[in-house]
C-alpha cells in the first residue's frame, strides 16, 4: 500500500510572522499618510485664513480712503486700542479701529502678525504672517526658509 505525504493542516509560526510583518509595515503607512494629510490640511487652512485676513484690511482701507497713506506702519505687534462701535468716530480713529480689530483677527493664527507696508510709490503692500511649520520662526522677511520667516501672504495695492 501506498503512503500519503502528510498534509499541512494549520498554517506555521513563520508564515504568521510574515504577514504579521507585513500588515505592521502597512499600518504604519497609513498612519504617516494621515499625519501628513492632517498637516497640509492645517497648513491650508492658515493659509485661507490668512487671505481672508489680508482681503479684510483692504476692503477697510478702501473704505477709508482719506486716510489711506496712514495705514502704512500698521503693524500688530504694536498697541491698538479703538472701538468705533460703541461711539462715533473721525477718519483717523477709525483708522486706529480697524487696526484694533484686524490685530484680533491675525491673533487667532500661530504667531499671527500683520504689517502694511508701502515698498514704493503709490503701493500698499498689506501682509499677513503665520508660523505655517510651527519652527518658531519670527522673522518677517517672508523668504522660503521657514525656520528664520514666519510663512507670508500679500496683498497690494495701489493708491492714489
Amino acid at each position: 500500500m501506498l503512503k500519503r505525504p502528510a498534509s499541512q493542516s494549520g498554517v506555521s509560526m513563520i508564515e504568521s510572522l510574515v504577514s504579521l510583518v507585513v500588515i505592521s509595515i502597512g499600518l504604519l503607512g497609513l498612519a504617516a499618510l494621515q499625519i501628513n494629510s492632517l498637516k497640509n490640511n492645517s497648513s491650508a487652512y492658515f493659509h485661507t485664513q490668512a487671505i481672508m485676513m489680508a482681503h479684510n484690511m483692504a476692503d477697510r482701507i478702501r473704505a477709508n480712503q482719506v486716510q489711506i497713506l496712514n495705514y502704512v506702519g500698521i503693524d500688530t505687534e504694536n498697541d491698538y486700542d479703538q472701538d468705533c462701535m460703541a461711539q462715533a468716530c473721525n477718519a483717523a480713529a477709525m483708522r486706529d479701529a480697524d487696526a484694533t480689530e484686524w490685530k484680533a483677527l491675525v491673533s487667532t493664527i500661530p504667531a499671527g502678525r500683520g504689517i502694511i507696508r508701502a515698498p514704493v510709490n503709490n503701493q500698499l503692500d498689506i501682509v499677513v504672517m503665520w508660523d505655517d511649520e510651527g519652527s518658531g520662526a519670527t522673522g518677517t522677511g517672508c523668504s522660503s526658509n521657514t525656520q528664520v520667516d514666519l510663512s507670508c501672504y500679500t496683498v497690494t495695492m495701489r493708491t492714489p
